[in-house]
């Protein structure tokens, strides 16, 4: 139905879906933390989970306060939207934003929160059990605004550079998946290993894992169909490409562990199906179930293969994000410029390159390019920084004894229920 109360052009079941989307996407970050926390040792399961909701709340304020302005607000020179939004100005339900013209503006700006919260939260992989709270937030408040909201404008804005070029990215393989996982690879760098690493880390819970990876894939089916920002057949198409992805990545990755170590590992195939959900997000509203499922297969290996390397090199990235997130969100944006077809979204000029199409493929290995190189040094710069002003690494007491207590006072597995020990004094 065309039109409701306070809202005259907008389409009610349109409203519907991206109500019911936004929430999906939502539950996306506890889930998050769920998946983490099983794979980090036990002393910093709590800490791991708090610092995704912490995130989540803070980046709700920015992104309320300019963050959403200055990526969707009216473009300036291509680079940086204004602050004509700013506070929210001007985004509410009786007006609509241009690129979703069929829902109220101000659930477009909450859609797009979502997106910006759970970001920054990928990066936390890389230096679980070893940041303190106070830099990691000052880290966030920071990378938002300087580094994740230039990117999404550079390539959502129909003002911003990159979407001009062409670059496509239908639900955030370069927006959000590069860009956590490049800046994840700088966050391992300035921070340093672990007093662990190189010991052999066995996750703490092993069903979180499993638990996680469910409502992960679960609150992935609003994240990507949910782009469509319409209930339509392309959302349809998202969804459904959504879940062939994860599927196959999920199955290729344990297929791998079943050749190379004689056996499946439950936590693997989890890990394998985040990184089918990561690779598809950019090309789900623009390919094929066939061509999903080829780049769940893809993926599946890929990120694989990269975890296998990274557990090889002198990178401490705990959890792998640059593997999952970084290495998938660049092959799915290249399988973009592969097997994007006009046939399933109309918005594809031309297709991709198993079209006869060769301008996609080279503007999405650009924008690759970009998002990559910005994120990489952006974040490394800002990290650099804050730890002038503000440590960011724990100290070795603190690493020792696990955040849960020294940064929060408490424990994941207390058997007593009562006060947690005191925690040990912080050394620089």
């Amino acid at each position: 139905m065309t039109g409701f109360a306070g809202c005259p052009g907008c389409d009610s079941g349109d409203t519907a879906w991206v109500i019911t989307a936004t929430a999906l996407v939502m539950i996306m970050t506890p889930a998050l933390g769920f998946f983490y926390g099983g794979l980090v040792r036990r002393k910093n399961l709590v800490a791991t989970i708090v610092q995704c909701l912490m995130i989540f709340s803070v980046v709700s304020l920015v992104w309320a306060l300019w963050g959403y302005s200055i990526t969707f607000g009216p473009a300036y020179h291509g680079f940086i939207g204004t602050l004509y939004n700013v506070g929210l100005l001007h985004v509410g339900v009786m007006n609509n934003q241009p690129l979703a013209p069929t829902i109220p503006a101000l659930l477009y700006f909450a859609f797009q929160l979502k997106f910006a919260a759970i970001t920054p939260a990928l990066i936390i992989g890389a230096f679980a059990g070893r940041v303190r709270m106070k830099g990691l937030l000052i880290f966030i408040v920071l990378w938002t605004t300087l580094i994740y909201a230039p990117i999404a404008m550079w390539i959502w804005n129909p003002g911003g550079w990159l979407h001009q070029l062409g670059v496509i990215d239908f639900a955030g393989g370069l927006v959000v998946h590069t860009s956590a996982g490049v800046s994840a690879v700088a966050a391992a760098l300035v921070i340093g290993r672990g007093k662990e690493f190189g010991k052999e880390a066995r996750p703490n819970n092993v069903p979180y894992v499993i638990l996680g990876t469910a409502i992960l894939w679960f609150g992935w089916f609003g994240f990507n169909a949910g782009s469509a920002l319409a209930a339509n057949g392309v959302a349809v198409t998202a969804l459904v490409n959504t879940n062939l992805a994860a599927a196959a990545a999920g199955v290729s990755w344990m297929l791998v562990d079943w050749v190379g170590k004689g056996r499946p590992s439950a936590v693997g195939m989890a890990v394998g199906a985040v990184c089918g959900l990561a690779a598809v997000t950019p090309a789900s509203g623009f390919v094929n179930p066939s061509a999903a499922i080829l780049i769940g297969l893809v993926a599946g290996i890929l990120s694989n293969f990269v975890s296998r390397w990274r557990a090889r090199s002198r990178l401490d990235d705990s959890l792998d994000v640059f593997a999952c997130h970084g290495a998938g969100g660049m092959w799915g944006t290249l399988a973009t410029g592969l097997f994007a077809t006009a046939t399933v979204n109309s918005a594809v000029s031309g297709g991709g390159l198993v079209y006869g199409h060769t301008h996609l493929l080279l503007v999405q290995l650009l924008g690759i390019a970009v998002v990559a190189s910005f994120a990489f040094v952006g974040s490394y710069v800002l990290l650099r920084v804050i730890n002038w002003f503000t440590p960011l690494r724990a100290s070795p007491a603190d690493e020792d004894a696990g955040l849960d207590i020294t940064e929060f006072g408490e424990s994941a597995y207390d058997p007593s229920g009562g006060p947690a020990p005191p925690a040990p004094v912080s050394g620089g």
